[in-house]
């Protein structure tokens, strides 16, 4: 009985550890110190709010190579946030390694994509009314996935990799709890498995043909993931208990930044966690991480609706101002069931200043799923704009031993 009495007090000591969230004292004194009375309730409540933060420190050696060194606020791997549009970030990644593979048989992300239809649920796309050509490529759909966060761009890129090759080419670069199990619309378990045959063509010929996929992998689910007090299912009936996410998309902040660190500062994450794509296609990444709705031509987008500030949370997203020219954000957010995430590189081209913020916060105040009540424009964007607010100026006051050279994110956005 005292074995098993000892073994059980171990158990449940190391529950506790695993369970304490990543702080640094430095960081959590700067908010506090910095911030408003709103902020300082947020902060205050970290159960309710379910915020999590990491702001990413640059610093340049004389060679000019960046050295990341993350600080964190509350960040548990294992508190479960829904990722929601976050994950169409390493799908964009995972597509053009896929297009570098696929270049021997004269395949480019510019190739016209057409997507069958093989399995219930699927739909085929033929033409593109929003790129130049009137087709649909993987050039467009990422263009679509980062300047506005469309779905239909992402379900595409999905059916791309396919979810067996998403999630073990994720796992294979060591992001072991990454879980992208489904597409933008209403499918079942089983139609999610299944991928669409998918045709490359160049000039009416007929490159490379990819055929129906069907997923053989065996996720390993916690055991229970259960948000809120009730929800509205998919029928729009309320129902009465809390929102069960036990099989839904899985994305750890941690993860999400390192991700995003890996493309913007390739050398300085571990080779195997790089994605093989060559510098044109990065640099394209780059374009299409920072462009702004009202600076693409194709697609061409009613900038009242996709405002400056649509997908960049830090900073701007309280309001619909134009943002600075000198400043730029190469980011993925997403907003879903309460939930707003950004996981950003922020450069200053004036002030020669770069870093990264990667964040998620609750906003639910009724605790009812899917009933569309969020409090995003009066705590969340809010708590997005503050938090950015006093790490840029932080930021601005920080001595640096070397400055940053800045050049290769200055881009041509006309």
């Amino acid at each position: 009985m005292r074995i098993v009495f000892a073994l059980l007090v171990m158990l449940t000591c190391a529950s506790i550890i695993f369970a304490q969230p990543k702080n640094d004292a430095w960081l959590k004194q700067l908010f506090y110190r910095n911030a408003s009375d709103s902020l300082k309730y947020i902060l205050d409540r970290p159960d309710t709010f379910q915020y999590q933060l990491i702001y990413t420190r640059i610093d340049r050696d004389k060679k000019g190579k960046a050295h990341c060194k993350n600080y964190y606020l509350n960040v548990g791997r294992h508190r479960y946030f829904n990722p929601a549009s976050t994950v169409k970030m390493p799908l964009a990644f995972l597509a053009l390694e896929k297009m570098n593979s696929l270049a021997k048989y004269g395949v480019t992300m510019s190739s016209e994509m057409l997507t069958d239809s093989n399995y219930t649920g699927q739909t085929k796309v033929l033409t593109d009314t929003t790129s130049e050509n009137k087709m649909p490529s993987v050039a467009q759909y990422i263009r679509k996935v980062f300047l506005v966060s469309d779905n239909d761009a992402y379900n595409r890129l999905y059916e791309l990799s396919g979810q067996e090759e998403i999630n073990k080419s994720l796992w294979k670069k060591g992001y072991k709890d990454i879980r992208i199990t489904r597409r933008f619309v209403p499918m079942n378990e089983e139609e999610n498995r299944h991928t669409n045959a998918i045709d490359f063509f160049s000039n009416g010929k007929l490159l490379y043909h990819q055929p129906e996929a069907n997923s053989k992998i065996e996720f390993q689910f916690p055991s229970s993931i259960l948000i809120g007090n009730a929800h509205y299912d998919r029928n729009d009936s309320l129902v009465n208990t809390p929102m069960d996410f036990t099989r839904h998309n899985n994305l750890p902040l941690e993860d999400l930044q390192h991700l995003l660190q890996s493309v913007i500062f390739p050398q300085s994450v571990a080779k195997k966690q790089r994605f093989a794509i060559p510098d044109s296609s990065r640099q394209f990444l780059l374009q299409y991480m920072s462009e702004l709705p009202g600076e693409s031509s194709f697609p061409k987008y009613d900038t009242t609706e996709y405002f400056d500030a649509y997908t960049k949370f830090f900073w701007f997203k309280a309001g619909k101002q134009k943002l600075p020219s000198y400043i730029r954000s190469f980011n993925k957010p997403g907003w879903s069931y309460g939930f707003l995430t950004d996981a950003a590189y922020i450069v200053d081209f004036q002030h020669n200043v770069e870093f990264m913020l990667s964040a998620v916060i609750y906003v639910n105040k009724d605790g009812i799923l899917n009933d569309d009540k969020y409090e995003y424009e009066e705590t969340g964007y809010p708590f997005f704009r503050e938090t950015g607010e006093i790490i840029y100026k932080d930021e601005l006051q920080r001595k640096r031993k070397y400055p940053p050279d800045l050049s290769e994110f200055k881009l041509d956005y006309k």
